[in-house]
């Protein structure tokens, strides 16, 4: 399982993991009953804190994306995808009602918004091409 943390994100260290993992789960690198890292071995292969490893596992297993045994781990619970779907769309409209209370404190225009929008998408499209 691959996870990438970058210190030059504005999101905490948890969120990070809990991002990818779902990511990895909703495009099927992750499988129903998929076995995950142990807390201790995440933190350890991504020098930080097991308190972090155990904060991002909780929220996902509270999210209902995994489900951890005491003494066995914590695993890909079956899912539904158009449930998960449905749960990452309203997270991101309500990022987006920020975006626009945030537009229109600073009296911007649809049309800059826009126009950054398509910015912002294009560099991490150039990001996602690039061979590392």
């Amino acid at each position: 399982m691959d996870i990438i943390i970058t210190n030059q994100s504005d999101r905490p260290i948890y969120e990070q993991i809990m991002d990818q993992i779902k990511a990895q789960i909703m495009n099927g690198e992750l499988k129903e009953g998929d076995a995950l890292p142990s807390m201790r071995l995440l933190a350890k292969e991504l020098r930080i804190s097991i308190i972090t490893t155990k904060r991002a596992y909780e929220e996902l297993e509270r999210e209902g994306y995994i489900e951890s045994y005491t003494g066995k781990g914590s695993f890909v619970k079956g899912v539904n995808h158009e449930m998960l779907k449905e749960s990452v769309m309203f997270e991101i409209e309500t990022m987006m009602e920020e975006m626009f209370e945030k537009a229109e404190v600073a009296k911007l225009s649809f049309e800059e918004l826009t126009e950054r929008w398509n910015l912002l998408y294009e560099e991490r499209r150039e990001r996602a091409d690039k061979p590392e």
